[in-house]
């Protein structure tokens, strides 16, 4: 499993112009069953992404057609991680 922390590099005017297509990618990860949760972080200096367990290579290519990468707005720090233990709900997770 990964955390994805976004974090900003310009003001939130570009962020907004450019959300509905962030999101528009957003609902394809979703769809293809890759992120589990997504939002901004606050105060809004960016935003969290976690997705679930798939290659390395798959995530870092996922990543690369957000159009906050592309339009060089954000930077992503990746986080892999193995969930040991979950609340009860969340086995699927292990």
């Amino acid at each position: 499993m990964f955390v994805v922390i976004l974090t900003y590099r310009t003001d939130l005017a570009q962020i907004d112009d450019a959300l509905q297509d962030h999101i528009a990618w957003l609902d394809q990860q979703y769809a293809d069953g890759v992120f589990l949760a997504s939002g901004p972080r606050v105060p809004r200096v960016g935003g969290v992404i976690l997705a679930r367990q798939l290659s390395r290579e798959d995530l870092d290519s996922r990543l690369a057609t957000d159009p906050f990468h592309q339009r060089g707005l954000a930077d992503y720090a990746v986080t892999e991680f193995v969930p040991a233990r979950t609340a009860e709900g969340f086995a699927q997770l292990k």
